[in-house]
């Protein structure tokens, strides 16, 4: 009788799952970081403008991390988002593109610059899936490649926008919030949906944690790898219309190191390198978490070194957190 009045309180208890802790966990680290930079900063860091600009700086390379999670996700890696996005930002502001686009509408930069990032996406897309390319080789080609054109054709120059329409579209701010906000918005919500909720989301978890096992089930993984490295492509011309619309400029340095921005992102949101696991809740909170930390350094009148110290040492972290969940569920 004893035996089943004890066991009872233990069948009936309930254990959140793995996800769901893991999310937990970096919302307490993120929160914690707020209260650090409340603490050292005081008013300054809590105002409502300083908390816009946390969000706009991390808009940009958010729409970045998103793609990117899918592909590290799929056990693939894309180095080449920085380059190409610089390279994206360029096409779109050439002397001609603006031409045309006085001539007719502003959306036609916009139009430029997702062709340049599916293009790039897809390149690396085909090397990866039908080359046998490592995806580090393959994307680290890509991205020397778009820097070096990128420099060719604006000349090592930047190319000022003088389309007024488009600068017109990025000085509303709906509601308060500036458009770049509401576009990762948008873009973190669609993604997580897309992960989350479709036969496309769970194919690229199958890939990343057995690729030939999804083969020999009848997923045509090739054809899914490439659309994984264009939807990252996708992201990226997001991404590059957005750094437009900031700078009101088009130049080889915009997006320069965002590829080991976006990738120190996902992987401390959660996502496994080896792939097999992404999550794009956390892909966002680590964005936010590093953006943050930046802010605070900033605040605080600390080098720029310092905040690099900072960074390595939480990537490091989470990678040994990663490993060591790994090897708690092997044993």
């Amino acid at each position: 009788m004893s035996d089943q009045v004890s066991a009872a309180p233990a069948s009936t208890r309930r254990s959140l799952p793995p996800s769901v802790t893991r999310n937990l966990g970096l919302v307490i680290a993120f929160l914690a970081i707020c209260a650090i930079g409340y603490f050292t900063a005081g008013n300054r860091f809590a105002s409502v403008d300083n908390l816009m600009t946390i969000l706009r700086l991390a808009s940009i390379v958010g729409v970045v991390s998103i793609g990117q999670c899918f592909v590290v996700t799929s056990g693939g890696i894309d180095l080449s988002v920085g380059s190409m996005l610089g390279l994206a930002t360029v096409w779109a502001t050439t002397g001609a593109t603006q031409y045309y686009a006085d001539q007719t509408t502003w959306l036609l930069m916009v139009f430029a610059a997702l062709a340049v990032g599916v293009v790039g996406g897809l390149l690396n897309g085909i090397m990866v899936a039908y080359g046998k390319i490592v995806p580090f080789m393959a994307t680290l080609a890509l991205m020397v490649a778009a820097k070096g054109l990128a420099e060719w054709i604006a000349n090592r120059q930047t190319q000022i926008i003088t389309v007024r329409g488009f600068e017109n579209a990025f000085n509303a701010d709906p509601l308060g919030i500036p458009t770049l906000v509401w576009i990762f918005a948008l873009v973190a919500g669609g993604g997580w949906v897309l992960y989350n909720r479709t036969t496309f989301g769970r194919r690229t978890v199958a890939i990343g944690g057995n690729l030939e096992a999804t083969r020999l089930a009848g997923i045509k993984t090739n054809r899914h790898i490439v659309m994984l490295y264009a939807l990252s492509g996708l992201t990226v011309g997001i991404a590059a219309v957005m750094m437009m619309g900031r700078t009101m400029a088009g130049t080889s340095t915009h997006g320069s190191l965002y590829e080991m921005d976006a990738i120190a992102a996902v992987v401390v949101g959660g996502t496994l390198l080896k792939g097999g696991r992404g999550t794009i809740f956390g892909t966002v909170i680590g964005v936010l978490i590093f953006t943050t930390l930046t802010n605070i350094f900033t605040q605080n009148n600390l080098p720029l070194s310092v905040q690099q110290i900072a960074k390595g040492a939480i990537i490091v972290v989470a990678v040994l957190l990663q490993q060591y969940v790994a090897a708690r569920k092997t044993a």
